[in-house]
């Protein structure tokens, strides 16, 4: 027999072997964390309600290892946005967010978290949690169905299933961003916009204190 045939991988061209590589490592791996997701254990609204149903021994979503709900964030790695998003909510769970450890994913469940529901013109709701923290899989529903929220938490195995170790973002040079936790005053400020608050405020002054000149000038 031949030298190639008693190679390992012989029939794998040299320049592939290390993407095949990586990409059963990426099978192993994905499989281990698809298979024991731990949620955190906190609700918002009405939602809430159905995720507890969802828990619970008639749907059981503890067949997919999602059976640790886990009340603290450090232990956690996905958090289940479930129900209405105040402005006076979002800061914590922006600060939640940024304690939990990577690699996290989170869940919009329901119109209130995906884009504010039936209360998003109100001067307390904020119109969408993607705003401030990055969403992975949105549940439409008023609330969802526990059936609609086992459905949203396999389409995300599904999402982790189609990751590879070279691009997710946990394991960039960079590392990953922590996101600026808004500050609740008037209203809700993002920190990443405070430029361009303090534009359009000049601009604003300007234009004030130009009509009060044009106000305080002599006629002719």
């Amino acid at each position: 027999m031949s030298n190639e045939f008693n190679t390992p991988g012989y029939d794998i061209p040299p320049e592939m072997q290390g993407q095949v590589a990586i990409t059963t490592l990426d099978k192993i791996y994905n499989w281990g964390r698809r298979s024991s997701i731990w949620p955190m254990m906190f609700g918002l609204a009405c939602c809430a309600i159905e995720m507890i149903c969802t828990a619970a021994s008639r749907y059981d979503f503890a067949r997919f290892g999602m059976e640790v709900m886990r009340p603290s964030p450090r232990q956690a790695d996905l958090m289940i946005v479930s129900g209405t998003v105040t402005k006076k909510m979002i800061p914590q769970i922006v600060r939640l967010y940024n304690q939990m450890p990577e690699p996290k994913y989170v869940v919009a469940m329901g119109a209130c978290a995906s884009g504010g529901g039936p209360f998003k013109e109100g001067y307390n709701v904020v119109s969408g949690v993607d705003n401030y923290i990055p969403v992975d899989v949105y549940i439409p529903g008023c609330p969802p169905t526990p059936q609609a929220l086992l459905h949203g938490l396999i389409t995300l195995q599904k999402r982790i299933d189609a990751q590879s170790i070279k691009s997710v973002r946990w394991y960039q040079k960079e590392g990953t961003e922590v996101v600026p936790v808004p500050v609740l005053g008037p209203d809700i400020m993002d920190p990443r916009e405070y430029e361009l608050i303090r534009k359009v405020a000049a601009e604003k002054l300007q234009k004030e204190q130009a009509a009060a000149e044009t106000a305080a000038a002599p006629t002719a």
